[in-house]
């Protein structure tokens, strides 16, 4: 319930400071009984908001690092949103039995970026050994948008492309060669949508009309912004996100 209202929130509020965002090729995307790990290159702190956006109904986890959580409102956001603490120096086993688990025994698919930090176009393995052992396809998509703040409330456009899902059953052993397969299936999908992007994208912006439509849309933010942050923060005294996980 909380992961819908929240996603729907973050999705109005980018709404509000962009309305400029196109989705292609969502018939791609796999039907929400099944799971998968839906995989892009990290380019901005919002792309995986379009990404889970445009696969609703379905819900994800993912990783983040654990600086993350240190924000007591913030923290108990994600992980109410599925969100599970990764020590990037020290991942430990954990980073991969808890979303092979979920993957296995839950409804809930796994967002990933293979290529670890925003920016960084190195496809790491983890992605490959996950999809694996759990079983699951690997459906890639590419964000090609404004990579700052300002240029995301200027309006400029963002397009969120998805590819077709990569069947990996076919490579029996992740060693080396097998880990470098699947990176090389991925970052050839990357590539191919990344193309397609530039061919969808237009930079042209919507009428100027539309900062008269924001101004009502911007007063009911505000509130329910309000309204989370406040609710948020008592509801993390109360609940705990890790003990209903588990």
């Amino acid at each position: 319930m909380f992961y819908t209202y929240l996603r729907g929130l973050v999705v109005f509020l980018l709404w509000i400071i962009n309305g400029n965002v196109h989705y292609h090729n969502q018939d791609k995307i796999p039907d929400a009984e099944e799971n998968y790990i839906l995989v892009a290159p990290h380019r901005t702190w919002w792309d995986p908001v379009f990404m889970a956006f445009a696969a609703r109904p379905k819900q994800f986890i993912f990783m983040a690092k654990k600086e993350l959580f240190t924000n007591r409102i913030f923290g108990w956001w994600i992980r109410m949103c599925g969100a599970f603490p990764i020590d990037r120096e020290n991942p430990g086993q954990e980073a991969i039995r808890y979303p092979i688990n979920m993957l296995k025994k839950s409804s809930r698919s796994l967002i990933m970026f293979p290529s670890g930090s925003r920016h960084s176009s190195d496809v790491k393995g983890g992605v490959a050994l996950i999809a694996k052992m759990a079983k699951v396809r690997i459906v890639p998509s590419a964000y090609l948008g404004p990579m700052t703040l300002k240029g995301l409330i200027s309006r400029e456009r963002v397009d969120m492309n998805f590819g077709e899902p990569i069947d990996i059953s076919d490579i029996k052993r992740m060693d080396n060669v097998g880990v470098e397969e699947v990176a090389s299936r991925i970052q050839t999908a990357f590539d191919q949508l990344d193309q397609e992007n530039q061919n969808y994208h237009n930079p042209k912006k919507p009428s100027v009309l539309w900062y008269l439509i924001r101004i009502p849309a911007a007063l009911v933010a505000i509130i329910l912004v309000l309204s989370t942050l406040v609710f948020s923060w008592l509801a993390s005294f109360v609940w705990n996100p890790d003990k209903h996980r588990n």
